[in-house]
């Protein structure tokens, strides 16, 4: 007797998923394992839903890593050459945002820009509209409309569609205008996962956002149950050293613990409840 077998068609836009893979295999990029306090983030973000604002965890997190790298452009920088490499001036993140799919959830990338210029709040609406909009599944991209080009491309065989992704890394400008130069993807907001995930990717910055997870830590020389975020960031190791990578860590790590991301919401807050401060 035969055993029991279902076939399952997936979506096109899962093409693109394999040969982003098949690339990154080929980058020489450095994890890190690491754990953030976010405790008064998450004191802060519920400070601010009561004040009014729509703001999200995810939002916040992208706000901090926006800010920080901007103070540190060449982690997010692409190779331009043998000898050289091209660090841009804003800071656009690539976000997989899980969308339903002929009764499937699917996760589709959602290019947000200039994030080190938003405030939470816009950077919440624009994943909640993404989440919001009816997509088919040949669809690569949200947010904008597909062109003929990426319509073509599911139709390619796998060595030029590889060569086309190739194409795209060995042009910087090309590549940080299609996917931008950080990526994200946030499994941990899906389920609760104590421990870390790590991704593949073509970004020069991945992070992969792992779950909150309450621990007891030492805090003034008293243990305390904290709220911990696990999270792993890829960094590519053919543009930042470790000092440079170790700084940056820091820095992201000390934005995200002291929650500075909110300390513009807070004084727009303060100036609306009295005009004249």
């Amino acid at each position: 007797m035969k055993p029991g077998h279902t076939y399952h068609r997936f979506p096109l836009s899962r093409i693109a998923t394999f040969d982003v893979m098949s690339a990154g295999k080929k980058k020489h990029h450095i994890s890190a394992l690491l754990e953030f306090d976010v405790s008064e983030g998450r004191k802060k973000l519920r400070e601010v839903k009561r004040a009014g604002k729509t703001v999200s965890f995810n939002a916040w997190i992208l706000k901090s890593i926006g800010n920080t790298l901007a103070k540190h452009g060449k982690a997010a920088s692409f190779r331009a050459g043998r000898r050289r490499i091209i660090s841009f001036d804003d800071i656009n993140i690539s976000m997989l945002v899980e969308k339903m799919i002929d009764g499937e959830k699917v996760p589709i990338p959602l290019l947000i820009q200039k994030v080190n210029g938003k405030s939470i709040p816009e950077i919440t609406r624009e994943i909640e509209n993404a989440r919001n909009q009816k997509i088919s599944g040949n669809d690569m991209l949200l947010h904008r409309r597909q062109t003929m080009a990426e319509t073509i491309y599911y139709c390619l065989p796998g060595f030029m569609r590889r060569f086309i992704w190739q194409y795209i890394l060995n042009h910087p400008k090309t590549a940080f205008s299609k996917m931008g130069s950080v990526s994200v993807t946030s499994l941990g907001m899906i389920r609760k996962i104590n421990g870390w995930f790590i991704p593949i990717s073509v970004h020069p910055v991945t992070f992969g956002i792992g779950s909150v997870i309450q621990k007891a830590v030492v805090v003034n020389n008293e243990v305390v149950i904290r709220d911990i975020l696990n999270v792993t960031v890829l960094l590519d190791h053919d543009v930042i050293d470790g000092g440079p990578m170790v700084r940056f860590i820091n820095d992201l790590s000390k934005s995200i613990e002291q929650a500075d991301a909110f300390c513009n919401i807070e004084e727009n807050a303060a100036l609306a409840a009295d005009p004249t401060a």
